[in-house]
């Protein structure tokens, strides 16, 4: 098993993915390690739609243009009513949540031989209308899945990072 650091640290945001489909067993991997996410106080309201047929990958395409070619989108929600609310100011718990599941989801998917990009550049009332999500549910993050093309690589921002001693508040 690879160390998670090693794991983190091998990670990129893939923007060229083969068309290979990714096997159902492997999605079940990283749906399950989605299910297992933490969330606040355990409600969990994320709700994951899975996107694999090509008349709902045209959809992803018609939302944004960063599937990257992408076999598979996992379009990651928030369900409103089911979300924790801080009592102090009243702040949601869904977006947070929501980002919590991605990371488990990319992070399932990287151990699994996988690439992902998170994507939050996409047009969320087209995203809600064209996939008819209720009114309740709030996409947060598209997260095209798939075997990286063999010229992934990458970017060159990606080894960039503060030291450990610009992001420790004194």
């Amino acid at each position: 098993m690879t160390p998670f650091i090693e794991l983190a640290n091998s990670r990129y945001s893939v923007r060229s993915f083969n068309p290979r489909s990714v096997e159902p067993e492997k999605m079940a991997r990283i749906l399950e390690a989605g299910r297992v996410a933490p969330t606040a106080k355990n409600n969990q309201p994320q709700r994951i739609k899975v996107i694999t047929e090509a008349e709902d990958l045209s959809k992803v395409d018609e939302c944004t243009p960063c599937r990257y070619g992408a076999p598979a989108v996992l379009l990651v929600c928030y369900d409103e009513n089911s979300c924790w609310t801080r009592p102090f100011d009243g702040a949601n718990s869904g977006e947070v949540d929501a980002g919590i599941v991605t990371t488990h989801l990319m992070f399932a998917a990287q151990e699994l031989g996988l690439g992902t990009c998170w994507v939050m550049y996409f047009d969320a009332a087209k995203t809600t209308r064209l996939f008819v999500l209720p009114e309740n549910i709030v996409p947060v993050a598209m997260l095209p899945v798939g075997y990286p093309a063999e010229d992934a690589a990458p970017s060159h921002q990606h080894g960039t990072r503060l030291p450990i001693d610009d992001i420790i508040l004194k």
